[in-house]
């Protein structure tokens, strides 16, 4: 969480100094009179970008930060947000507002869409990290809800201090959760003390792994932002960890033990997103080519085969190799993008990007061409 701290402690300064993207239409830079391209990606993972597409009004659907977005069976999309006036926005694909509510997680953070026979259901997990009225960031021990589509309270997964799997000196900020095929729950605390928690369908502990002094330093995490469940091989599932502070994914078996990693240099990515064959990601913010963070504005995407090789940077450049090494990547000349936060993928495989620290602008679609 270190880039994040240092991040919040400088976005003032950054606020003033960056250049300051519009709600709507693109943002070039300067000296550029017209969109270099009229699309962005490459190869075959090209998109036109709208950042017109959600229809709500900032007086009635008010906006801090977009955080995480999935999309259920009825192809509708569900956002999650940190506004306490409406957390969830629930959209159709034209962007239409469907419904709202929730208004009891300040630090809305993750979003995951979990199924149980007919019926699906929502993790809604609030990081303890937010703004208040005054503009100053507070932390606070965080919280995991399930609920139904509606928003009724299944269960609330509790302070793991509170099963003797924490020290007092350990914090508890959680950033994501997945749900393996066996309704087993993994929890990331990317915010806190970087474990991964796992838990049976019902909420009660099994294990957990990742931390920081572990032996062998792979086994570390450093920012476990993200964790999905990788079924793409329907005979070994594996689980798929954030290390954002080492611009890295970790993947793991299902019980916790270190398989390998896969570099992604200078991108500060968020939760990896499965669908079909290929990862998509959204990078909050970059390094530039001399290693150094992007403080503000550097964000853009990122999507990988199912072989872990970087097909496509939309919002970035191309992606390069050198004797089968990704070399770092920086964000494109347009600039469309500030924070990507997180990549939904929906039936079509359009994106719809949720952006953090971006003037409190709504999720931007990106529609496959």
């Amino acid at each position: 969480m270190t880039s994040r701290r240092t991040f919040l402690k400088n976005s003032t300064l950054m606020t003033t100094a960056a250049a300051v993207l519009p709600s709507s239409g693109f943002s070039i830079s300067p000296g550029n009179q017209q969109l270099n391209d009229p699309f962005i990606g490459q190869g075959e993972f090209k998109y036109k970008v709208d950042k017109n597409w959600a229809k709500i009004s900032v007086n009635s659907n008010p906006l801090f930060n977009c955080h995480e977005m999935v999309q259920d069976s009825q192809g509708r999309l569900i956002m999650l947000g940190d506004n306490i006036h409406n957390n969830i926005l629930i959209f159709d694909k034209s962007g239409k507002l469907l419904d709202s509510w929730g208004n009891s997680w300040p630090g809305g953070h993750g979003l995951t869409l979990s199924k149980e026979g007919g019926e699906e259901f929502l993790l809604i997990v609030d990081c303890g990290w937010f703004q208040d009225k005054t503009g100053k960031w507070t932390k606070q021990a965080g919280q995991v809800v399930k609920t139904d589509l509606t928003g009724r309270i299944i269960f609330t997964l509790g302070h793991p201090r509170t099963i003797g799997i924490y020290k007092d000196t350990e914090s508890f900020m959680p950033t994501e959760t997945a749900v393996a095929p066996n309704g087993d729950i993994y929890l990331a605390d990317g915010y806190g003390s970087d474990y991964i928690i796992q838990y049976n369908s019902n909420g009660e502990y099994i294990r957990h792994f990742g931390g920081h002094n572990n032996t062998n330093p792979d086994h570390n995490l450093h920012c476990a932002h993200g964790v999905t469940v990788d079924t793409r091989d329907k005979n070994n599932h594996k689980l798929i960890c954030t290390s954002r502070e080492e611009n890295c994914f970790k993947v793991f078996t299902l019980d916790g033990k270190f398989l390998y990693r896969i570099d992604l240099p200078g991108m500060y990515v968020c939760r990896p997103v499965l669908k079909g064959d290929n990862l998509y990601a959204g990078v909050c913010w970059s390094k530039d080519e001399a290693g150094k963070m992007i403080g503000g504005n550097s964000g853009f995407v990122t999507i990988l085969d199912q072989n872990n090789k970087v097909l496509s940077n939309p919002g970035g450049n191309a992606p390069v190799y050198k004797s089968g090494i990704l070399q770092p990547t920086l964000q494109d000349i347009n600039h469309i993008f500030q924070h990507c936060h997180d990549v939904c993928v929906d039936d079509d495989l359009n994106l719809y990007i949720c952006q953090w620290n971006a003037n409190q602008t709504p999720p931007i679609k990106l529609t496959r061409v």
